[in-house]
């Protein structure tokens, strides 16, 4: 007998820190899958092509969504992403942890198709330190952070509206992490996702 899967989406305004506690969990969790998604733009710095994103071509990507390669697919800052269905079809075959990395729209797609989906909001402290951090990264013009501010709002809403179960403050990383640990954890223990040995007696 084995686990249920588990779908874990995990969403968050940029530069809290989502990824890396996205990744952390995958570690720590044998057999657990992070669903990598494809996109249109090119590597940014030193990401990887397989480990970052899959990166592809336009004709690719169409091609994809006529053969109904993805569970979700949107069009961002004139790019294309989407999220393979193949990821859910193993964690589903293997009974598996997997974890999207994907903004809310694409969480509420995920958990229309897959209603026993659970989605975790990864928030700052508050939007002063979003702004701190973002401007210690050094990677962004002001009107480029002004827009991720701006975006790290209306995400914030978007999420509350689309009743995320979870919300994760990533003030101090230990501690989001073991939140994120402890959501696991206790979404292997909700009724009826643990297989149960016959002779008690239960459905």
């Amino acid at each position: 007998m084995s686990n249920k899967p588990l779908l874990l989406i995990l969403s968050a305004p940029s530069g809290t820190g989502k990824t890396t506690l996205a990744r952390r969990l995958v570690a720590a969790n044998p057999g657990a899958i992070f669903s990598v998604s494809y996109t249109t733009r090119p590597p940014r710095g030193d990401e990887k092509d397989g480990a970052d994103y899959r990166f592809v071509s336009e004709t690719t990507f169409q091609k994809l969504i006529a053969d109904g390669a993805f569970v979700e697919w949107a069009h961002v800052h004139g790019h294309h992403y989407g999220t393979p269905r193949t990821v859910i079809e193993e964690a589903e075959k293997r009974g598996a942890l997997a974890i999207f990395d994907i903004d809310v729209q694409g969480g509420e797609t995920i958990k229309r198709a897959h209603p026993e989906a659970v989605r975790a909001l990864i928030l700052p402290p508050s939007l002063a330190e979003l702004e701190r951090r973002l401007r210690a990264r050094s990677t962004d013009d002001d009107a480029t952070i002004r827009r991720r501010l701006h975006a790290a709002r209306i995400e914030i809403r978007l999420a509350r509206a689309a009743g995320y179960e979870y919300w994760v403050v990533n003030d101090d990383l230990e501690s989001a992490y073991a939140d994120l640990e402890a959501i696991v954890r206790a979404e292997y223990c909700r009724a009826g996702r643990r297989p149960l040995a016959p002779d008690l007696g239960l459905p």
